[in-house]
């Protein structure tokens, strides 16, 4: 992995649009948008994975552009809302803060931050809370892993497994509150149910929640500490991090952190499934993809494309928006985007404001990875 940004440079150069076999690797910044822009053309692949997680009920994710998809995205917005924003911000940044407050000055960033902050928050807002014959970090993370990383034998039997515990579980959860005037997604939905509005069948709420906390949650302790590692390494950049930080400058914060996760994003690419023969690239570059090709649209490269990121090797927090791919482009932009927005970096503000912030002693220190997600990155403080 860590050979990958130069081979990405190469490829950008030399073969934009890179076949091996029936895959083809998508490099440059604007065919990647092109292809994430083209859902007609190039459809998500996530369909039969979430049959298996949801049993068998629809959920957007692997829903093409269409009616359907369009209306289920209406309802998820009725629920999970703009305006919530400030609150969900105001309650990670509490407990952000109360971590790092009873931390003594050493922090696994990955599962006593990020990991507990982003699981805690996101089930209390949705209405799910912790079940007595589990853990919702690793049944989300064990579904996520599932879903979007890999299938080997002993994840299928956790899939199998894990699946419909999530899902009894939260129809437990819509069961106890209906009826209810809470404010919890859950809640919210069930009362457009009992409105008889379209959209609030239980199956269809079921599959909206179990969705919300597979895709969400996991994602920022893989993405977090993979920004806090690329700060460490450039001490100008963790010094400047700090400073708005410390000035309160939420704004500039965000900003530091958008930069650092463009050195190492989510994921190196993503996958999508040529529906017809499309040509992608420009010019001597352009070649066609044949139907039912399978397409890499990779962001890492992307995002160090100098065509649409101006030297890209240099640490920039002035960039602006349209040159980060951090969450996709599109139709399936993720449905999180927002809430990413306005919390991610408070999970890492109280940290970055305390003093002396450094890596621990030895390999501790250092960010340690198990396959795709951050596993470990301990740091200390004064």
């Amino acid at each position: 992995m860590a050979m990958l940004p130069l081979l990405f440079r190469w490829l950008r150069c030399a073969r934009p649009v890179f076949r091996l076999g029936s895959t083809f690797l998508i490099t440059r910044h604007a065919d990647v948008q092109a292809v994430f822009a083209n859902d007609q053309a190039f459809a998500a692949p996530y369909a039969a994975k979430l049959e298996i997680i949801m049993g068998g009920t629809p959920f957007i994710l692997g829903m093409a552009d269409g009616d359907e998809y369009r209306a289920g995205l209406v309802a998820l917005r009725r629920v999970v809302r703009s305006d919530d924003l400030p609150v969900l911000a105001s309650r990670v940044a509490a407990q952000a803060e109360a971590i790092v407050a009873q931390a003594n000055g050493q922090l696994d960033v990955v599962d006593t931050l990020v990991r507990r902050i982003a699981f805690d928050q996101m089930a209390t807002y949705l209405g799910v809370p912790e079940p007595a014959n589990g853990d919702l970090r690793v049944w989300g993370t064990r579904l996520f892993e599932f879903q979007f990383v890999a299938s080997d034998p002993a994840l299928l039997v956790d899939v199998a497994r894990i699946a419909p515990l999530l899902r009894a579980h939260v129809q437990q959860q819509i069961d106890a509150r209906r009826g209810g005037d809470g404010d919890d997604v859950i809640s919210r939905a069930l009362r457009l149910q009992t409105a008889g509005e379209p959209g609030f069948s239980d199956a269809q709420i079921r599959s909206n929640i179990v969705g919300l906390l597979v895709g969400g949650p996991p994602q920022p302790p893989m993405v977090l500490p993979q920004a806090l590692e690329q700060l460490l390494r450039r001490p100008d950049a963790l010094a400047a991090a700090q400073a708005a930080a410390r000035a309160g400058d939420d704004r500039l914060l965000a900003a530091h952190i958008t930069e650092a996760m463009r050195f190492d994003p989510l994921a190196p690419w993503m996958p999508r499934v040529a529906r017809a023969a499309r040509s992608v690239g420009q010019g001597k570059s352009a070649r066609i993809i044949p139907a039912g090709a399978t397409v890499l649209a990779s962001i890492a490269s992307a995002m160090r494309d100098a065509r649409r990121v101006p030297e890209p090797n240099r640490f920039d927090a002035t960039r602006t928006a349209e040159q980060y791919l951090h969450f996709g482009y599109g139709v399936h932009q993720c449905f999180g985007l927002e809430i990413n927005r306005a919390t991610l970096h408070l999970m890492l503000k109280p940290l970055l404001r305390r003093g002396s912030l450094r890596r621990a002693p030895g390999r501790a220190g250092r960010l340690q990875k198990n396959g795709v997600f951050a596993s470990s990155l301990v740091v200390e403080f004064d």
